[in-house]
């Protein structure tokens, strides 16, 4: 028999609003907004830091703390030079993708709202075919539709405006998820779920579990460096997207075979803790939740390795969400994995025991 599906209809609707709304990097507050407003009746309390880091939490007056975390934050680009002819060059905020950029409409956004643009590139009859350039930060430029630089300011188009994609959440053959910023917009979304699941299961938990939605990852998790040194958690689960790596133009001798469908990816990292990754995994197994392995040399490059070097260590592990596209406006996950990438955060809490210390030495 088929399990039952985690997710319900409130949930997609809120995925859908949560996704279409941008969060750019250093501007998420209005995505935090949604969240809480989502996560409020399964937490009794909320954190929020300077920086716009929010924590859902349950039992806040409990000693021991875990984290579940995901972060908020979206890639996007900044304004940064205007030509006399009112065109506009840009630079990254976040891994933005200069290849994917020509002919994509675009969001400015200005103190009095959207100004739409599109990022230009020059027709094929008028390239040279024998050294043709390929899209990159310093020959992209977004047009709007502006006469000159005056007519660009006058719009309310400034250097530092911040740029985003438009593209909307839509759902491919049934199951498949696609969107801009599902990195990490997912994460958030995920956790909340864990949230939901624990308030309707009437599960009382032994410690204080801190549903963490950090800002600022995408330019050096620097969000969740900061929001842990504010909790003081003694565990911390982090969920993130990984590759998909069986599409074209990947080399899986370097990056791992990995797949979407094929259920959550545990990560093996000098960052994550062993005996927590043993946890996760023993759990995953005994309550047959299917997932993948992904080694990481040195750094996950998550929020993991910001939690686990805190605070005089942190006892931090990785489960990701397998994704196709990273970084581009058609990212895309398997329904199958969300659920379970939820139920595996959902059924390890449930084996975490108040005071536990993942010690090797015990």
């Amino acid at each position: 028999m088929a399990k039952k599906s985690v997710l319900n209809a409130k949930s997609m609707d809120f995925l859908e609003k949560y996704l279409n709304n941008a969060a750019p990097t250093g501007y998420e507050w209005t995505g935090q907004k949604l969240w809480m407003d989502y996560l409020k009746p399964y937490v009794d309390e909320f954190i929020t830091d300077t920086y716009g880091t929010a924590v859902g939490v349950i039992n806040p007056d409990a000693k021991y703390k875990v984290v579940i975390e995901g972060h908020a934050d979206e890639i996007s680009w900044y304004v940064n030079y205007i030509t006399d002819n009112g065109l506009i060059y840009v630079i990254r905020n976040g891994g933005s993708d200069h290849q994917i950029a020509p002919s994509k409409i675009v969001n400015i956004h200005t103190k009095n709202g959207i100004v739409k643009g599109v990022f230009g590139w020059p027709a094929i009859h008028t390239r040279d075919k024998s050294k043709e350039e390929a899209p990159k930060p310093d020959n992209i430029t977004i047009d709007i539709g502006a006469k000159d630089k005056a007519e660009v300011e006058k719009m309310g188009v400034h250097v530092g405006c911040v740029i985003t994609y438009p593209d909307e959440f839509h759902i491919l053959n049934k199951d498949k998820f696609v969107c801009r910023a599902l990195d990490n917009r997912m994460g958030g979304f995920m956790i909340a779920e864990v949230a939901r699941l624990l308030k309707e299961n009437n599960i009382k938990l032994p410690f204080g579990l801190y549903v963490t939605n950090s800002v600022q990852e995408e330019i050096g998790l620097r969000g969740a460096e900061m929001i842990t040194q504010t909790i003081k958690p003694n565990v911390a689960i982090v969920t993130d997207v990984t590759h998909d790596t069986t599409t074209p133009m990947i080399e899986q001798k370097k990056e791992g075979h990995l797949e979407l469908g094929l259920g959550p990816v545990v990560a093996y990292a000098p960052a994550v803790q062993q005996k927590l990754r043993d946890l996760i995994t023993d759990t995953a197994e005994s309550k047959k939740i299917p997932f993948q392995r992904s080694a990481l040399s040195r750094a996950t490059g998550t929020d993991t390795d910001a939690f686990a070097y805190s605070n005089g260590g942190v006892a931090s592990a990785l489960i990701s969400l397998p994704l196709r596209y990273m970084h581009t406006t058609v990212e895309m996950v398997h329904k199958d994995d969300v659920e379970n990438v939820i139920r595996l955060i959902y059924e390890t809490l449930l084996q975490i025991k108040d005071g536990e210390s993942f010690s090797y030495f015990n």
